[in-house]
């Protein structure tokens, strides 16, 4: 026999659950709810007791009816009622005469018949139930003396009690064999969700988790098995809704194949790609003569940027991939959606291992590879050298028998530029690059961040179709309707063709980059998308996480001891986050793992500072820095921030904690804040901030980190502090000043000025 619950049990032997659960403990047999299961010898246990008794309350119904058969014959037809009142009551003094506990029979006892026996015996125990109902209602019983008139008025009573007995006995046995109330949830769902399905308060239900061991809060999103665990607790059951199997052919459809006749010319896509520092960006900054490079922290291309430059009256759309080995999500996505890799090898450096990675990266995606050449112009420049370790890697050169296109060329003065842009076309030709501009379009995610003002914009690239103004369109689990376009140059845009990137508007998220974009017939149909996908993936992070073998997993040892270390990350761009995962995936170990419980875009916010003291995680911040709110909260839970504006920095910081070797020998300390009221031009100095400190202190020696929206806009020394026209040491909270920053002019009314200090430990 199967285990079976407590309520099941009650309901096959026809009770109540509550006097089950009573049997059951006066048997000694320990149940918490009705939701508890019984083995095969306590179900044993109990039925054979529920028999017995069964068996003894046939029998004194048996004698009950006997006994009411023998006293309508012996009844006078002719008595009246008043006389029958007086032979009951009679009747009863003579039973609550004998119903003395271990009182020896007298002789008149002795001979009475055995027939007699057993009906003087049922008559004396049903009296003896009557006369304790009668104590329950008539609190007096005991100091009436007039034991006649008494025993008319119990008599009625009894009969009363009796019918009130049977209805009360009927409505609770009604109440008590109510099987649990049943509700049908997702297989994931929130705390918040789950207490307004059952009806019970949030506080209630966290604290029924916290003592099964569970700590979430009420966002927090929890398995099927937990809710149904937790609400058994409440005695109300569970049960999972069946959904239907998430069908990627679903959204695949969407990208179907164009027939030959409606296929047009496109421009082709070009993927600069190659070791950090060998000049890819500075290529790309010649070719449309900008300088984004300059503008990147430490000079490196921290963000994936496309552009497009007009060659000829041909255009080319060009991406540009960071170098770094963090970046390898980003070069792979890169190398998804272009036509042509560019793959750039310094001279002076040769093949290096991002090299080699770009290589197989442009190799796994099918598309042909141009490599140039750069920093010819240096003097340990070695082209014959570069030429044999790309040939060692599968590249033969042209002029070497094989079929790899190289191109000298110098980022610095221009040399072979033209040249690389003329393969570039002569390659996409051969290539024979065409779409379908008459279709709704798709196309990739690029780039995906959070604007303050605009809220989630993503960078797109458009494959097929054309994307117009007020297009519907969804990408993951983000959907939502076109309100603006722009392209690479900043300007509005109506529509979009095959291979060009723009800059949308309108998500109700920020999508993941990487992702396919589609554009839909109408609204409906992209929410639809999109909640199919955001709940499979839902689902999928609920499988993963209880698992805790996870790939994003890296280890952190601590005195040789096994521990956990929950990370949460907050990046100013989409594509940040997926780096920085990767490269804490590669240092991985064994003794020690961490725990990525969170990824998002924007500043450091106070609902961060409470997911992590919640699961005693650090916050790591990427170009963003915390609110005043989130930093004060971090402090009173002592929650640790870190910020970065180099990734360098902090998978050093990281790979240093994991081998033990991280020795800091310096701690920030935050002097305080103040807020840009107005600035003034001054010749010979540059713009001066008129500042108010709004907490702590600004001091003439501190580092000033420019906060815009809470995104980090430059960072270093402070050139001048004045109060009036006086130079000061410091400023105050709640006094006004000038301050004027070391090399930096670009500041705006309501830009933040944090003010820090480096001590030693």
């Amino acid at each position: 026999m199967e285990k079976i619950r407590v309520y099941e049990l009650a309901k096959q032997l026809n009770v109540s659950t509550k006097d089950l659960m009573s049997k059951l403990k006066d048997n000694k047999i320990e149940v918490k709810s009705h939701m508890s299961t019984l083995d095969k010898d306590q179900i044993a246990k109990v039925k054979s007791f529920y028999e017995n008794q069964k068996k003894v309350q046939t029998s004194q119904n048996n004698s009950k009816s006997n006994d009411e058969n023998n006293k309508i014959t012996n009844k006078n037809t002719e008595k009246t009622t008043e006389k029958i009142s007086s032979v009951d009551s009679n009747k009863q003094n003579n039973s609550n005469k004998r119903f003395k506990p271990k009182h020896p029979r007298n002789n008149d006892e002795e001979s009475v018949s055995h027939f007699d026996k057993i009906k003087h015996k049922n008559k004396s125990e049903m009296n003896e139930k009557r006369d304790l109902n009668d104590k329950k209602k008539n609190k007096n019983f005991k100091n009436n003396k007039n034991k006649n008139s008494n025993n008319n008025k119990n008599s009625k009573n009894n009969k009363n009690n009796k019918n009130n007995d049977h209805n009360r006995k009927d409505e609770a046995i009604k109440h008590e064999t109510k099987e649990p109330k049943k509700f049908i949830i997702q297989p994931t769902i929130t705390v918040k969700d789950l207490s307004e399905k059952i009806s019970v308060s949030i506080s209630e239900l966290i604290m029924k988790l916290m003592e099964l061991g569970i700590m979430a809060n009420q966002n927090q999103e929890i398995d099927f098995d937990t809710a149904s665990l937790v609400a058994g607790e409440f005695d109300v059951i569970v049960e999972q809704d069946e959904v239907e199997d998430f069908d990627d052919d679903d959204v695949f459809n969407l990208d179907f194949e164009d027939k030959k006749e409606d296929l047009k010319e496109r421009p082709p896509v070009i993927t600069v790609m190659g070791h950090v520092d060998h000049g890819k960006t500075s290529i790309l900054d010649r070719i449309r003569n900008s300088r984004v490079a300059g503008r990147e922290a430490g000079g490196i291309t921290q963000h994936i940027g496309a552009y497009t430059i007009r060659v000829n009256d041909k255009k080319i759309v060009f991406l540009d991939t960071p170098g770094h080995e963090a970046f390898t999500a980003m070069r792979s996505r890169g190398a998804q959606v272009t036509d042509v890799s560019i793959l750039v090898v310094a001279a002076d450096d040769g093949v290096m291992p991002q090299t080699i990675e770009a290589i197989n990266h442009s190799k796994a995606a099918g598309v042909p590879i141009i490599v140039a050449i750069n920093k010819i112009d240096k003097e340990n420049a070695n082209i014959e050298r570069v030429k044999t370790e790309l040939a060692e890697n599968g590249l033969v050169p042209e002029d070497w028998g094989g079929d790899t296109v190289l191109v000298p060329v110098s980022a610095r003065t221009g040399e072979g530029i033209d040249d690389l842009l003329e393969m570039i076309l002569m390659v996409a030709e051969m290539e024979e690059l065409k779409a379908n501009p008459n279709r709704l379009a798709v196309g990739t995610v690029i780039e995906a961040q959070l604007d303050k003002g605009r809220g989630p914009t993503a960078t797109i690239l458009v494959q097929k179709g054309t994307l117009k103004h007020s297009d519907m369109v969804f990408s993951g689990q983000a959907s939502g309707r076109i309100r603006a376009m722009f392209n690479d140059q900043g300007k509005q845009v109506k529509k979009a063709g095959p291979s060009t990137p723009v800059l949308i508007l309108g998500l109700n998220e920020v999508p993941e980059a990487g992702d396919m974009i589609y554009a839909v017939k109408d609204e409906k149909e992209a929410r639809n998308y999109a909640q199919k996908i955001k709940d499979h993936n839902r689902e999928e992070q609920i499988k993963s996480s209880s698992t805790m073998n996870l790939d994003e997993l890296f280890g952190k040892i601590s005195d040789g001891e096994t521990k956990d270390l929950n990370i949460i990350i907050k990046t100013d761009v989409k594509g940040t986050i997926d780096a920085i995962k990767q490269s804490l995936i590669k240092l991985s170990n064994e003794e020690v793992k961490v725990n990525i419980i969170h990824g998002a875009v924007g500043g450091i916010t106070e609902s961060d500072v409470n997911l992590a003291s919640a699961s005693s995680a650090i916050i790591i911040g990427f170009n963003v820095r915390p609110t005043q709110v989130a930093m004060d909260m971090a402090k009173n839970e002592s929650i640790e921030i870190r910020t970065y504006r180099v990734i360098y920095d902090a998978i050093e910081d990281v790979k240093n904690a994991i081998t033990g070797m991280l020795k800091p020998q310096y701690q920030e300390e935050v002097l305080g804040r103040a807020t840009v009221r107005d600035t003034f031009k001054v010749p010979g100095v540059g713009t001066v901030a008129g500042v108010y400190v709004n907490t702590g202190k600004v001091t003439r020696n501190a580092t000033v980190r420019l906060l815009r929206d809470e995104i980090l806009i430059f960072e270093g020394p402070v050139s001048s502090l004045k109060r009036y026209k006086d130079d000061v040491k410091e400023l105050t909270q709640g006094y006004e000043g000038g301050m004027g920053l070391e090399n930096y002019n670009d500041i705006k009314p309501g830009d933040v000025l944090e003010a820090y200090v480096l001590n030693e430990v």
